[in-house]
């Protein structure tokens, strides 16, 4: 594959806390050294700022919980740099930014990713304490009732962050390049994907939803329980339906990206499980936490393996048929046919090529450090850590 006889290039990011996001900006500063270009914002910035015909620009954004976040502030308009420049002074003072100049971001403090769920905390506190039939029912009752809290935290601070602090314009159509958002809805079993389409409609497996703004859209996608309640949006018609964490169902969904007819899709996850070293040892001697930390991570990296894995047997299969029928010379018009069958019952596009970014097992500071630390010197190790990934995925490719 050569990257510059590309079309039309999208950039996939899921999940993981603050450092996913991150990793994902050590990503898009590697993709940067290497001639990519970030379009961003209005249709007429992007007119002004970008030309139609560079194969190296990304054009389209996928984003998920993390990913969401940070796709959502490319696709505006913003420079990757504005993104180092949020993270790494989130933990400091609050100097006044103008918004209006899209080289920098407000820095993103620890109230705005953790508003605290106040509603659900008045509810939990009259059911476990005040109710005297709750409490002479004992600790299980407590519990059941208390436990009814649906997150402690809301992310409606990073909903109202975004909706201030970073987007000129909160529209999906108002953006000259594509954004999709991954949610999934609370009371159903379908994935959510927001955006922009022509109508809103559905399938037995996804909701397109195209009312939402953007910053509801992350809130959305932000959602991850049991640390943040699900995040209800309103339809047309006035009902509101909650919505959580992208990742829940699908950890990357580049089909997202091949659907609105990118043939190139880098994926950057940061999910990568801890494999032993002398440095940290065995995990079993740092107890519960980072051990079910462990097992969430190795039932989610194997849902990437299976996925990556999938979609490789399904090109293996097709370039078989392919070339059986053309090594048989048997007629052309049974081999497009069967070819055709292929791409249909699959959904396959053989025109799409995958470049995924994933840090290496030995990169343990990705599993040991807090998902949602704001400490900067743990923040920039976590930026080289992603920069090295895709300096490492994009050396495998002819650019």
């Amino acid at each position: 594959m050569r990257i510059r006889d590309k079309k039309k290039v999208a950039l996939v990011l899921s999940g993981g806390g603050i450092k996913a996001a991150a990793f994902h900006i050590g990503v898009c500063l590697a993709l940067q050294e290497k001639g990519f270009k970030f379009a961003g914002g209005t249709k007429e910035m992007v007119r002004q700022n970008f030309g139609s015909d560079d194969p190296m620009t990304i054009r389209l954004y996928v984003g998920s919980s993390a990913g969401a976040f940070v796709a959502s502030v490319l696709a505006a308009g913003y420079p990757v740099e504005s993104l180092i420049n949020a993270f790494q002074v989130g933990s400091g003072s609050d100097p006044t930014f103008d918004k209006s100049d899209l080289r920098y971001l407000k820095p993103i403090s620890y109230r705005s990713l953790f508003n605290l769920n106040s509603s659900g905390l008045m509810k939990f506190i009259p059911r476990s304490i005040m109710e005297k039939a709750l409490v002479t029912g004992g600790l299980e009752s407590i519990l059941k009732n208390g436990l009814k809290l649906n997150g402690l935290f809301s992310t409606k601070g990073i909903e109202n962050y975004l909706r201030k602090e970073v987007l000129v314009d909160n529209d999906f159509a108002r953006l000259g390049v594509e954004l999709f958002i991954i949610g999934t809805q609370l009371n159903h079993t379908r994935k959510a994907i927001f955006g922009n389409f022509p109508e809103s409609f559905k399938t037995d497996t996804t909701k397109y939803i195209n009312y939402a703004t953007i910053s509801d859209a992350v809130a959305c996608s932000t959602a991850l329980p049991p640390v943040f309640s699900p995040y209800g949006i309103k339809r047309p018609d006035g009902k509101e339906i909650f919505y959580y964490d992208g990742e829940i169902r699908d950890t990357l969904s580049t089909h997202v990206a091949a659907d609105y007819g990118a043939d190139l899709v880098i994926s950057s996850y940061s999910i990568q499980p801890y494999h032993y070293t002398k440095e940290m040892g065995s995990l079993h001697d740092y107890g519960i936490p980072l051990i079910a930390n462990q097992a969430l991570y190795q039932v989610v990296q194997q849902k990437i393996t299976r996925h990556i894995q999938y979609k490789n047997d399904i090109r293996g299969i097709y370039n078989a048929v392919d070339g059986y029928f053309k090594q048989q010379n048997l007629p052309g018009e049974h081999r497009d046919k069967i070819l055709e069958i292929i791409r249909n019952r699959v959904n396959y596009r053989p025109e799409v090529d995958y470049i995924y970014v994933a840090p290496r097992p030995q990169n343990y500071e990705m599993f040991f450090v807090d998902h949602f630390s704001l400490n900067p010197e743990i923040l920039a190790r976590i930026v080289r850590i992603g920069f090295k990934s895709g300096i490492n995925a994009l050396r495998q490719h002819d650019i």
